[in-house]
């Protein structure tokens, strides 16, 4: 794919200028990611085995990938796996034949075979790329990575962390329990839930940093249905969620949904400092931070600068509204699957769907909207189910309007919803295609919840 080829797929040079972007910005540079079949040891002790798993470069996470706001990302995708697969940049204002949806905006890409990826970076922020294909066993089996997108306006910190927390759910030995990989309890329930925790694809890694640096961690949330809570040992700053940025927060904890982000700026001190996450159980050790001498100079920690945070628009075009429906001890009894209406046990037994969005079992062929360019939607969900669910939208970020009528701070991509939660996803329509939405809770997406909203 040339410079040409490009501009064509991207319909344009309107659509250049809407990206704040140039021709001339095309990166030459193609960076090769192979995803093939490796071992990992995800519990330390010698006297547990090796895992299988399933990485980019063989690794877990693969490799980070950073940018600079504005560049553009060429990489050629190289599937060594013994099945179809495909990368999804999660986050990103991609292009939508750039999206990586497998059965949506582009094919599998078959054992053997190669796809080419190239587009451009509009936003600044931490996000993260992953297989769109099978995510329920792929991204569970390692399948993921940073993709870091740096700013010229961003703090000066002595160190940038990047930190990919999972859960792995593991045999007594140590080798992933590959046996539960589709179970329909799962899918009707909470998701897949790991038994062991890992940073970075560590378990509780030690990480060294300069004495009385100033940190920024950028906490991702890779697992498949896991809500993670990280408690700082004392405040930080939180200056971004899902790659945006957000007024400033001082926190003392951070609640990750799956898939989602936080950036913090954390001050070091001298003593040696361990993160644990609470919000499962009894507090676990996360990461621990551990100060060492340098040489090196450290920066002047100056008051941080606050990023512009877009207000929400004075205007809705669209209202879309979206009734969540299913999952164990549900009230749905039946609903619309592929044009028939289906008893919920014929649904769950024959086909392992047990979701459903507006009485409609979903999944890459169902639109959920079709809005016109630039025009200002409102997804209007009510969350009727006995789980929570991480809502998240391809393509766009969104505002979030509550019940009571206030909106959060800033933009998000991914929304947890606590069970009867009612909320609005407010978005504009400023990037063309078919998108989807979808519960990044990966099983529920499988057994139903997701849907297309296109934008012409």
């Amino acid at each position: 794919m040339n410079r040409r080829d490009v501009i064509k797929l991207m319909g344009g040079s309107t659509l250049l200028g809407s990206f704040g972007l140039s021709q001339s910005s095309v990166a030459e540079t193609v960076r090769t990611l192979r995803a093939f079949p490796s071992t990992k040891r995800l519990v330390p002790d010698s006297s547990f085995q090796e895992a299988n798993i399933w990485g980019f470069e063989g690794k877990v996470p693969g490799p980070e990938l950073r940018f600079k706001k504005g560049e553009w990302v060429r990489v050629e995708f190289e599937n060594e796996l013994p099945e179809g697969s495909s990368i999804h940049w999660h986050g990103i204002r991609n292009l939508n034949g750039m999206d990586g949806v497998a059965g949506l905006t582009q094919p599998a890409v078959e054992p053997g075979d190669r796809f080419r990826y190239v587009f451009p970076l509009p936003d600044s922020g931490t996000y993260w790329y992953h297989s769109h294909a099978k995510t329920w066993s792929q991204v569970a089996r390692g399948l993921y990575g940073p993709l870091i997108v740096e700013d010229p306006e961003d703090p000066e910190v002595d160190h940038d962390l990047v930190l990919m927390i999972d859960d792995w759910r593991l045999a007594d030995d140590g080798t992933l329990e590959e046996s539960s990989f589709g179970s329909l309890h799962d899918w009707a329930h909470a998701g897949r839930l790991g038994n062991w925790l890992t940073v970075n694809g560590e378990s509780h890694p030690n990480i060294p940093v300069k004495q009385n640096a100033r940190v920024r961690l950028r906490l991702i949330n890779a697992a498949n249905a896991r809500v993670f809570g990280i408690a700082l040992p004392t405040e930080g700053t939180l200056i971004a969620e899902d790659g945006f940025p957000r007024t400033h927060q001082l926190v003392n904890d951070i609640t990750l949904a799956p898939a989602q982000r936080a950036d913090v700026i954390w001050e070091m001190d001298s003593e040696t400092t361990t993160f644990y996450e609470v919000r499962n159980g009894e507090p676990y050790p996360a990461f621990t931070l551990t100060p060492v001498e340098s040489s090196e100079p450290r920066v002047a920690k100056r008051p941080l600068s606050q990023k512009p945070v877009a207000p929400p628009p004075d205007r809705i075009d669209v209202e879309i509204p979206l009734h969540m429906q299913g999952g164990a001890m549900g009230n749905l009894s039946e609903a619309v699957y592929h044009g028939k209406m289906t008893p919920i046990r014929e649904l769950a037994q024959m086909h392992k769907k047990v979701w459903a969005f507006n009485g409609q079992v979903g999944d890459h062929h169902d639109a959920l909207a079709t809005l016109s360019r630039n025009q200002v939607a409102s997804i209007e969900v009510f969350n009727d189910t006995r789980w929570e669910h991480a809502m998240h939208l391809h393509g766009h970020h969104f505002w979030i309007q509550t019940e009571q009528g206030e909106f959060l701070n800033g933009q998000r991509d991914t929304y947890l919803f606590s069970r009867g939660e009612r909320a609005k996803l407010i978005f504009v329509a400023d990037n063309p295609g078919l998108w989807l939405f979808h519960c990044h809770m990966l099983e529920h997406h499988e057994a139903g919840m997701a849907a297309v909203i296109e934008v012409v």
